[in-house]
């Protein structure tokens, strides 16, 4: 597998982040930049986008889609209620315990509403994207249409419950951190 994460450009700076199978297919989690920026990565190693993965449908998080869709043909998964919230065609629902598969990469599929009513996060090996659902030490807002604090309390509850060891958090901005140590010092987790 190759890792790549890069930031949209701001006022947001987004974190979005490209994954290559060995087999050389590709898939993107949040496609928020210019789509040059993915070709360049997807020629600079051979690799067809194959899906394209949305944590939620905010437009800092969805603004290459349409474009990426369009170029590559790649399957666009995004939960019904925010693609339906955001007016986004959404290929594919993403749906809580789903496991989409990509060669030897297994993404699974958490549900967490509250930022949007459609968020979720996604777990991939020892990494979680966690949109902005869970950030390094704080949560999303939840004051945005569509945004509730008990729902993305319970949804915080789940992901303790779900989430037993000990995995990167890949949030939707800003820096990166460790579940153990969002466990152990981020307030909403305790």
């Amino acid at each position: 597998m190759k890792f790549y994460h890069f930031n949209a450009p701001g006022p947001y700076f987004t974190n979005t982040f490209v994954i290559i199978s060995e087999a050389g297919n590709a898939a993107i989690v949040d496609a928020c930049a210019a789509p040059e920026r993915y070709q360049k990565i997807l020629e600079e190693n051979g690799a067809a986008l194959r899906m394209i993965l949305q944590t939620h449908g905010h437009s800092d998080h969805t603004g290459a889609i349409e474009p990426l869709r369009e170029a590559t043909g790649a399957t666009v998964y995004l939960n019904r209620a925010d693609a339906a919230q955001f007016g986004i065609r959404a290929d594919q629902d993403l749906t809580d315990g789903e496991k989409i598969s990509l060669d030897e990469l297994t993404f699974e599929v958490i549900t967490t509403p509250g930022h949007t009513p459609g968020s979720v996060c996604i777990r991939l090996g020892d990494l979680l994207f966690t949109g902005d659902t869970l950030f390094a030490g704080d949560i999303g807002r939840t004051d945005l249409a569509g945004g509730s604090y008990p729902e993305i309390c319970a949804s915080l509850k789940k992901l303790l419950a779900r989430v037993e060891d000990n995995p990167k958090v890949l949030p939707g901005h800003e820096g990166f951190s460790t579940f153990e140590t969002e466990r152990q010092t981020n307030p909403y987790l305790r």
